[in-house]
């Protein structure tokens, strides 16, 4: 990839994996991650796996699949208005949420309780575990043996018990540092990819209205601009074009202030990077209007009541599933029992995280309905 800026990852460079590999013939090494992650079993379970709306309540919903997808897409033209390395944004994007459990946060949420006493649980830690260790497809090694690069940027948030765990991909926690620019655009890009997908996520499922996004300064803003454009524009036409327009005042700003904070602090290597206070970021104008859309959609969506009713639904099943395979370890399948019963919540936690809201409720049912 050439243009790139000298603070740019370099996969010629690249800190190396786990396991020692020769390097691809016909692509560069973040580029083998990224396909390595694709043909994960983790990354197909995501396309069942919900994003605000449960899996089956409606086909058109974002699941973590086609999320992944989204922000993959915004980073990669961050990337190339940045000259950062594209591909390495595109594998973190489409790795950062192979971790997460069925049901959403809510399940995540549900999930670290009763994992308390064992560790806890952090959805982030947990999709670097499946790419270091639970995919089980290569001959010489466990994982995918991704990259540190690609693991790092995996890594978006972790406790320091946790970090101290895990050796040189845990150290930038420890040692309060930055990691890589496309790290800093993947976790960005993901933020702009479910804010603005929830909106019209919530709009398709008549949670929320335009009414109520009309006291919501970005999204008014873009609203009274399309209507003068488009006098008889409606329904998903009129969404759809405020949607993309929202995406596009976030995705120029970005671009504009980190170009400003880069010039400002001029950095000339990747280790100048990790030094520095974090680069890529909104101007406080944007900034702000993106953070009352963050709350606007807490308020609004997250915390409506149709979908507490999912959430408590979905809490039940994680506490009880878990609850379940911790009394009588008997009940799992033969790959995830161990003789080391202090592995066994650990193990329990992998299993049930690795499942899709489907399979969470049919293994449910198959615990606890006398019918199974």
């Amino acid at each position: 990839m050439t243009g790139l800026a000298p603070y740019a990852a370099n996969p010629a460079l690249t800190r190396g994996r786990l396991h020692e590999e020769a390097a691809p013939a016909t692509r560069n090494h973040f580029q083998r991650d990224r396909d390595r992650i694709i043909h994960s079993g983790a990354f197909r379970r995501l396309e069942y796996k919900t994003q605000v709306f449960i899996n089956h309540e409606g086909d058109l919903f974002r699941t973590r699949l086609t999320h992944s997808l989204e922000v993959a897409q915004i980073g990669r033209a961050i990337a190339r208005n940045l000259n950062l390395h594209e591909d390495l944004i595109e594998a973190v994007a489409l790795a950062h949420d192979l971790g997460h459990t069925p049901f959403g946060h809510a399940g995540q949420d549900q999930l670290n309780e009763c994992m308390r006493e064992y560790g806890g649980f952090e959805h982030n830690l947990q999709s670097l575990r499946v790419v270091d260790h639970l995919e089980h497809r290569y001959a010489e090694f466990d994982g995918l043996n991704l990259t540190f690069e690609v693991r790092e940027g995996i890594l978006k948030h972790c406790s320091l018990p946790n970090a101290r765990l895990l050796g040189e991909v845990g150290e930038r926690f420890l040692n309060k540092q930055q990691p890589s620019l496309e790290a800093q655009v993947a976790n960005f890009a993901d933020e702009i990819a479910y804010n603005n997908h929830d909106v019209d996520d919530g709009l398709r499922s008549g949670l929320i209205t335009i009414e109520q996004l009309a006291e919501v300064q970005m999204f008014a803003e873009q609203f009274a601009l399309v209507k003068e454009q488009y006098p008889a524009l409606a329904g998903r036409r009129l969404i759809h074009e405020i949607v993309r327009r929202m995406i596009h005042i976030l995705v120029t700003d970005l671009c504009e202030q980190s170009r400003r904070n880069i010039a400002e602090h001029a950095p000339k290597t990747l280790d100048d990077i990790r030094t520095l206070p974090p680069l890529i970021g909104f101007s406080p104008v944007i900034d702000q209007q993106q953070l009352e859309l963050k709350r606007f959609l807490r308020t609004n969506l997250y915390r409506h009541y149709q979908v507490n009713r999912m959430t408590s639904k979905a809490r039940r099943i994680i506490a009880e599933l878990f609850n379940a395979f911790l009394a009588d370890p008997g009940l799992l399948p033969d790959d995830y029992q161990t003789s080391n019963r202090d592995e066994q919540p650990r193990v329990i936690a992998d299993y049930i995280a690795g499942m899709t809201d489907r399979y969470a409720i049919r293994e449910h049912q198959r615990l606890f309905s006398i019918s199974e």
